[in-house]
């Protein structure tokens, strides 16, 4: 939009902070620019370039439904429920409790076995057998188990609940 085009006492759809905002222009400024309060909030908002400027909207025309990238109704519902958290396919859902990870899982599994160390393929494969934990879209389960158990035996240290026995097996830190 240009300088000339802006008129005083009008309203333009306005970019403020990366949103677009209907703006009633009230006055000139001193230093250039124009001076308009926000049609919503009601705010004044200084306006230093045309380029701000999106187009004129129609004073007597309601502006959220003259322009739907103007706002949104704060009472329309989300596209997508927000309040859950957000769960993709195969994870189990329970009303009290969290499905168990596939750490805590490893860890379950260690413990109930014989104290022999276990591949992270193994206790993946004997996770999802006895129901522990569903695997979700991941392609490689066993090497994110894999890293998951090493980043915990790095920052933990002695109180990691796993120790690395041979190479590519692990076990619990009591039962070695």
């Amino acid at each position: 939009m240009k300088k000339t085009d802006v008129q005083v006492g009008g309203t333009y759809l306005v970019k403020v902070a990366g949103n677009l905002v209907p703006v009633k222009i009230t006055r000139e400024h001193d230093n250039g620019g124009w001076e308009g309060t926000s049609v919503k909030t009601g705010k004044t908002i200084r306006i230093k370039s045309p380029q701000r400027l999106r187009k004129r909207l129609d004073d007597g025309v309601d502006i959220a439904t003259k322009s739907k990238e103007a706002t949104r109704d704060a009472t329309a519902e989300p596209a997508r429920n927000t309040g859950e958290r957000g769960a993709k396919r195969g994870q189990r859902k329970t009303e009290d409790a969290k499905p168990m990870s596939l750490l805590d899982a490893a860890a379950h599994l260690l413990s109930l076995g014989t104290g022999d160390p276990m591949r992270c393929k193994d206790i993946v494969d004997l996770a999802v057998a006895r129901g522990l934990w569903t695997p979700g879209g991941g392609k490689t389960p066993s090497n994110t188990l894999y890293a998951s158990i090493l980043r915990e035996i790095k920052t933990k240290g002695d109180a990691s609940r796993f120790v690395k026995a041979d190479r590519g097996k692990f076990a619990l830190a009591g039962k070695m």
